[in-house]
């Protein structure tokens, strides 16, 4: 079987990149900058007229994309989608070449994960489970933590192509690790942005100056990196989507489940992912992840 590292490569791999949103579109970008020939597949047109501006090449199908690719790289919603772009005569593992790297940065189920790591080792295609943490401007900065599941020798391989993209990048363990981890850090995130959101509430209806507030807590032990990268979603009530409720609530029940088939209790968890499904029963799904804070505005009577 051939790697990224054989004499017939001796120049950097040619990738494919699977799924152009939020997150995709910038990764995909960085990699043009550092390089890499890229090419492109994704349902929305003005997607792929924006990577053929950024350097890279626009495919009109995955299995063109993917055919003389070394890596495939896809960053897509969910589970469904996964496999949706991976299976079939139409998908990536009946159209990549014997040898292949596939690279699935998207956050799914760790079984999703393993069941194509398996499908995938079948046709000759080696996979690599990377879901990524850091959002919009993670992804735009090329400053991702990157959490990876899958075989040693195709985490070295892949290290210099992920490194175009992320700063943290590490091999969690065998394939489904990645995306173990990964439902670790969304349970993190959404119970911080939590927080987050009841102390704003707190100290407005308080009547303290909340940006100072915001920035002496940030300056101690409260501080994190959600609270710096939402601290200005927070006082302009600004809730574009970096990464949106609807996706967070795909996470938190990756997370639940997840949980419960080990054994874990998340007590806290559970009351987060439930105050996440109500907002997105509230109609604020599109909305980024900060907007919890609507949903505690409301509980404390204020008409959002």
């Amino acid at each position: 079987m051939s790697t990224l590292a054989d004499s017939s490569h001796p120049t950097r791999p040619a990738i494919a990149w699977i799924g152009l949103g939020i997150m995709g579109s910038p990764m995909s970008e960085n990699l043009i900058k550092a390089g890499y020939d890229v090419t492109g597949f994704t349902l929305e047109q003005d997607k792929l007229d924006r990577l053929a501006k950024a350097g890279g090449r626009a495919a009109g199908s995955i299995a063109e994309a993917v055919k003389d690719a070394d890596v495939v790289i896809t960053m897509v919603p969910a589970s469904p989608q996964v496999e949706a772009i991976a299976y079939g005569p139409d998908g990536i593992l009946d159209n990549a070449r014997s040898g292949a790297l596939l690279i699935d940065m998207s956050s799914i189920t760790p079984q999703t994960s393993v069941d194509l790591a398996k499908a995938a080792k079948d046709k000759g295609i080696r996979v690599l489970d990377a879901p990524v943490s850091g959002g919009e401007a993670g992804a735009i900065e090329a400053v991702l933590s990157i959490m990876v599941g899958g075989e040693q020798a195709d985490f070295d391989e892949a290290e210099p192509v992920l490194e175009a993209l992320g700063k943290t990048i590490v091999l969690c363990g065998p394939h489904g690790s990645g995306q173990t981890v990964k439902a670790a850090n969304q349970l993190i995130v959404a119970v911080n942005i939590q927080a987050c959101a009841e102390a704003v509430v707190f100290l407005e209806k308080s009547g303290v100056d909340l940006t100072a507030a915001l920035d002496v807590l940030n300056g101690g032990l409260a501080g994190s990196t959600v609270l710096t990268r939402k601290k200005d979603n927070f006082l302009q009530r600004d809730f574009k989507p970096g990464f949106r409720i609807d996706l967070h609530h795909k996470d938190m029940g990756i997370v639940t489940d997840a949980a419960r088939n080990v054994g874990a209790a998340l007590p806290v968890g559970a009351v987060v992912a439930q105050l996440v499904a109500s907002l997105r029963a509230q109609g604020d799904g599109g909305l980024d992840h900060s907007a919890l804070l609507r949903a505690v505005e409301r509980l404390s009577g204020a008409q959002v």
